[in-house]
C-alpha cells in the first residue's frame, strides 16, 4: 500500500494535481508563450520569470525548484542564460528540453527567439514534447517572418544601436548590423574606451536613434544619444512582459511588431 500512494503522489506531481492538466515549467516568458500557444488548456503553464524581472538574474526559491523537479516538462536555456534554472534541471523528473540544442547558435548568444524562423523550431521541439501541433504558431511566426522581410527590404540605413547585444539572430536574418553598447549580458558595464568606440561607430553610420529596452535602465542609451544628437527608442528583447505590458494584453507577436515599427522608423525604410 505504501508502494502505491507512493506512485500516486510521483504521478500527481508530474500531472501538476491541477485537474487532471498536466504541468509545464517554462524558464522565461518566450516559452511560457510557447507552450501557452501549443498545449492550450490541457496544460497547467508556470513561467519562473515574473512580470517585470530580469531573467538573466532570476534566482529559484525552493518552491520554485521543487516545480522544476516535479513539472512533466522543463523548457529552459543552457549556454549560461539562467544559470540557476540550468542547475535545478538536472534533477527535473520530468522531459527536459533545452531549446537552443541544435540551433545554429552565435558562439553564447541565447537570443534565439527574437528570430521569428527560430522560434519557430522551437515550438517544434515543444509541440513535440507536448504531444501538441504547433501548426498554428508556426503560421503565425511564418506571417511575421513575411512582414519583417517586407518592411525591412528597403532602408536608408542598416546599423542598429543597442543598448543590450541582443538583436544578433534579429539583425542577422534579415540584413542588419548591430551595434550594441553592452554584451550579452544586460548588466554588465562597458569600458570608456568601448563606449568611445560606440560613439564613434554611432557618428560614423549616422544613426538617428540609440534603443533601450523595458526591462534594464537606459542610462546608457540616454549618454550615447546625447553625445551623438540622436534620440532614444524601445527595442524589445521580449526577456519578459512588464506588469504594463501583461495588463494590457501583450504578447511575444504584439511586442515583434511594435519593434518592427520602431525600426522601420530608425532605419527610415519605406
Amino acid at each position: 500500500m505504501v508502494l502505491v500512494l507512493g506512485m500516486a503522489t510521483a504521478l500527481a506531481g508530474c500531472s501538476g494535481g491541477n485537474g487532471g492538466r498536466r504541468t509545464v515549467v517554462a524558464a522565461f516568458y518566450p516559452l511560457a508563450y510557447a507552450a501557452d500557444q501549443i498545449g492550450g488548456p490541457s496544460f497547467d503553464v508556470h513561467n519562473l520569470t515574473p512580470p517585470g524581472a530580469e531573467p538573466h538574474d532570476l534566482e529559484l526559491t525552493p518552491r520554485e525548484v521543487a516545480r522544476i523537479q516535479q513539472a512533466a516538462v522543463v523548457l529552459y536555456l543552457s549556454h549560461g542564460f539562467q544559470p540557476a534554472v540550468s542547475k535545478a534541471v538536472a534533477d527535473a523528473r520530468g522531459i527536459r528540453v533545452d531549446v537552443l540544442a541544435g540551433l545554429p547558435l552565435h558562439d553564447s548568444d541565447p537570443h534565439v527567439w527574437l528570430d521569428p524562423v527560430l522560434f519557430a523550431r522551437i515550438g517544434r521541439r515543444t509541440g513535440s514534447a507536448l504531444h501538441r501541433s504547433s501548426a498554428r504558431l508556426n503560421a503565425d511566426l511564418k506571417k511575421l517572418d513575411r512582414d519583417y522581410r517586407a518592411g525591412l527590404r528597403h532602408c536608408k540605413r542598416h546599423e542598429i544601436v543597442t543598448s543590450h547585444e541582443a538583436f544578433g539572430y534579429l539583425a542577422s536574418r534579415y540584413g542588419l548590423k548591430q551595434v550594441a553598447i553592452t554584451g550579452i549580458a544586460p548588466e554588465a558595464e562597458p569600458t570608456p574606451q568601448q563606449l568611445a568606440h560606440v560613439i564613434e561607430v554611432v557618428r560614423r553610420t549616422q544613426a538617428t536613434t540609440v534603443f533601450f529596452e523595458t526591462l534594464v535602465s537606459p542610462r546608457l542609451a540616454e549618454t550615447v544619444a546625447r553625445e551623438v544628437g540622436a534620440r532614444t527608442a524601445v527595442l524589445d528583447p521580449i526577456e519578459g512582459l512588464t506588469p504594463d505590458e501583461q495588463k494590457r494584453g501583450a504578447d511575444y507577436l504584439t511586442l515583434m511588431r511594435q519593434n518592427l515599427t520602431a525600426l522601420r522608423k530608425a532605419l527610415g525604410c519605406r
